[in-house]
């Protein structure tokens, strides 16, 4: 029987992670309509540039000491509506950040939960102490309106388990959304495909693609289709090809924000009320070099849909639709490392049950094996 010196005993920490409703992000506010667009424009450009000035100081007065980027938030968003400006207009400095900021809305991505915690070693692990460790931990944050985003923590466990975390900054900032990303053709068409939509209208527009092309280049393609065949450009083929297209994406973070300060804010229509329960694991493939993968679950307020991140640097991050039959449902957690040669997870695939999924290509899920049925009264 072994000796109690040789036992490992759990400690419960004082720690509490709770929800506050202090740390707000910016988001784009489109009210109403292009008319109502307009008419809001049209009021700020009636300004005086005086008034635009004053009226926009008091904004900064309110808003800037939430947020270290404000003005270039407001620039962001004033683009957003640019198109909307009477054509003969050549607003100020002030007028323009005074519009963005019109069509800008602050958001507590963790005023209503703060919950759902996952662990990594964090990829930067120099100037630690022997027997020490830096770890990211990231939580699911739950908003007003439940709408929940990915928030992140750092700390470092000591050789003697004493856990310690990094402050927490007040500040918190969205990414930049990489506005032209790459695909590759092979996994994309067999989305389409799976998704019931393997027709003429979607081979005729892959036809017109590489085996790996950009957003700009599927749209071209799109455009080209119907300028030859105006009469299927609404077609639900086209509009699930744009929409499957817009649910894989890329994010970047300033490097000057510190990691607290990163949040991944929903993006795509997909996920437009929550990416909710994200799985990070720090893989390590047959080179030996590290990934970082989260699975979450997306909802748009009716279905879920399983999808993946994929990120080395918690800097940038690839978001990717999750493939094949087995990929439904919430609750799927991918293994940190092949099991022989296939990659390995588990998951509620039929919303109920536990199963184990394995596959050779990691954005296809094709075929699940039951692990186990719920038998406790509370798993019933």
């Amino acid at each position: 029987m072994a000796e109690e010196k040789d036992l490992l005993f759990a400690r419960r920490r004082l720690e509490r992670f709770s929800a506050d409703n202090r740390r707000v992000i910016t988001r784009p506010f489109m009210p109403g309509g292009v008319e109502r667009f307009r008419k809001i424009i049209r009021r700020v450009l009636k300004l005086t540039d005086e008034e635009a000035q004053a009226s926009l100081d008091a904004v900064l007065k309110d808003f800037e000491h939430r947020h270290k980027n404000i003005r270039e938030v407001f620039r962001r968003h004033f683009e957003n509506v640019r198109e909307h400006l009477p054509s003969d207009s050549r607003p100020s400095l002030a007028h323009r950040q005074l519009i963005g900021s019109y069509f800008t809305l602050e958001y507590a991505v963790q005023s209503a939960a703060f919950f759902n915690p996952s662990i990594v070693l964090h990829p930067d692990q120099n100037g630690l102490s022997d027997g020490a460790a830096r770890f990211i931990l990231s939580f699911r944050a739950t908003g007003e309106g439940h709408v929940s985003s990915i928030a992140f923590r750092t700390g470092v466990i000591d050789k003697n388990h004493d856990i310690t975390f990094d402050p927490v900054s007040r500040f918190v900032e969205t990414p930049e959304v990489v506005e032209n990303p790459r695909y590759d053709l092979t996994c994309f068409r067999d989305k389409i495909c799976e998704l019931g939509f393997d027709n003429a209208i979607s081979r005729a527009i892959f036809d017109d693609l590489s085996s790996e092309f950009t957003f700009k280049q599927l749209e071209d393609a799109i455009w080209y289709f119907g300028e030859k065949h105006k009469e299927k450009t609404n077609d639900n083929t086209i509009q699930t090809i744009k929409w499957l297209a817009r649910s894989n994406y890329e994010l970047r973070f300033r490097r000057e924000a510190s990691i607290s300060e990163r949040i991944i804010f929903p993006v795509s229509s997909n996920e437009s009320k929550g990416i909710e329960d994200a799985r990070f694991v720090r893989f390590l493939d047959e080179d030996g070099r590290p990934t970082y993968y989260a699975t979450y679950t997306a909802y748009d307020g009716f279905t879920i849909l399983p999808q993946m991140i994929e990120t080395t640097d918690f800097l940038a991050f690839e978001i990717i639709t999750l493939n094949g039959a087995a990929a439904q449902n919430k609750g799927m957690a991918l293994f940190p490392r092949r099991v022989g040669k296939e990659y390995m997870a588990i998951g509620r695939v039929d919303g109920e049950n536990l199963y184990l999924m394995k596959t050779d290509d990691l954005h296809f899920w094709h075929t699940a094996e039951l692990l186990q049925e719920p038998m406790e009264p509370w798993d019933f």
